[in-house]
């Protein structure tokens, strides 16, 4: 039973910890699961990224020597129920959620439904309520375990990219003629161009990336255009431009927004793919921090989106509205996602330092059984 940490100050180091097995006993109304496999993309190193800011650190407390120093990275993925005190959750259970790069988790499942309940262990209570739900899949009609892999490493990506667009959409685009989505090889950048490219309302949908990526992420065929960073003040249009920023490098940001002037409508801050590089500027350089226009520029936290339309719509209309769009851009993904699977998670501290460090390609998909 094992649980994998990095240190939350700089992601330079982690561990691999031994979980003690009779903490992990459940009490009354509690169930033990095995984590069978989770994805792990960009959006956990944002996680990780973010974790003192945001919260992330609180969804599983570290266990082992000097706990304080470390940090639990959240992960997608799938577990089964191996021990069960819950009259309502049945041993053989398969869930699917929000764990931790662990073998094990103890759980208190609570609003049990047919389809799903929420976990309500007490370090959890005030912690959004989209991270502490867990799907019932064996209760979902045509469930099929072969799409597993898909599911966890893009619906929750996608999903934040539906709620980008209705938002997108619900403000009139901020009034933008063209926008420009940073990190465009990203999956959440992919899947809101996705949304994009399928509405005919929207504006045209500029891509910015490395120069390494650009290639592919004009193969995609989903931007109307694809510029290098480098070359942004030489092609990048200054009309009015809404920009969603997946990459959380002010260097960049910066530059941009002083590249566009009152073209810039308004910036959402999503990201951290580039998390070495703060948002506040540090490490970004001093003239992309000077430049960058906050009075125009707000943090969209997609829980809080979620959480909205669910109240305005009803959370059946919102399944419907987000399920359906999320599904049928999973499948077109998988035209050039590639699954590498990988065992056990003695060798997963090189495949974090990898992500960590950009070393992934976009069309790779990492699969970690644990």
């Amino acid at each position: 039973m094992k649980q994998f940490q990095i240190t939350k100050a700089d992601m330079a180091q982690s561990r691999l910890v031994a979980l003690d097995e009779a903490d992990l006993q459940p009490g009354e109304g509690e169930v033990l699961v095995a984590i069978e496999r989770f994805g792990f993309s960009a959006n956990n190193i944002t996680y990780a990224a973010t974790g003192e800011r945001i919260g992330y650190w609180q969804f599983f407390p570290p266990q082992g020597d000097d706990a304080g120093e470390w940090g639990v990275v959240p992960v997608w993925g799938f577990a089964d129920v191996i021990t069960s005190n819950c009259a309502d959750i049945p041993v053989g259970e398969r869930l699917f959620g929000y764990f931790p790069p662990a073998t094990h988790l103890k759980m208190r499942p609570e609003g049990v439904a047919s389809g799903h309940f929420f976990d309500a262990m007490p370090h959890r209570a005030a912690l959004p309520r989209g991270y502490n739900i867990y799907r019932r899949v064996s209760a979902e009609p045509g469930y099929d375990r072969a799409q597993d892999d898909l599911r966890m490493l893009l619906f929750p990506l996608y999903l934040t990219a539906f709620v980008l667009w209705d938002q997108l959409k619900e403000h009139n685009w901020y009034g933008a003629e063209q926008i420009a989505l940073t990190s465009a090889s990203s999956k959440t950048s992919i899947g809101l161009a996705y949304a994009l490219h399928g509405d005919p309302d929207a504006p045209r949908v500029i891509g910015l990336t490395s120069a390494a990526n650009a290639e592919f992420v004009q193969s995609l065929g989903i931007y109307d255009r694809v510029i290098a960073y480098d070359d942004i003040a030489q092609k990048l249009t200054a009309k009015p431009t809404t920009i969603v920023d997946m990459a959380g490098n002010a260097d960049v940001l910066g530059n941009t927004h002083a590249h566009l002037g009152e073209a810039m409508m308004r910036t959402l801050n999503v990201g951290l793919t580039h998390w070495d590089i703060k948002q506040d500027g540090d490490g970004g350089g001093a003239d992309g921090k000077a430049n960058i226009n906050r009075d125009r520029s707000e943090f969209f936290f997609a829980p809080s989106r979620i959480q909205q339309r669910m109240k305005d719509w009803g959370a059946a209309e919102f399944d419907a509205k987000s399920l359906g769009f999320v599904r049928d851009a999973v499948a077109d993904s998988a035209s050039w996602l590639t699954l590498s699977q990988h065992e056990g998670l003695a060798g997963f501290d090189q495949l974090f330092a990898d992500m960590r460090d950009n070393k992934v390609p976009p069309t790779t998909g990492l699969v970690i059984l644990p």
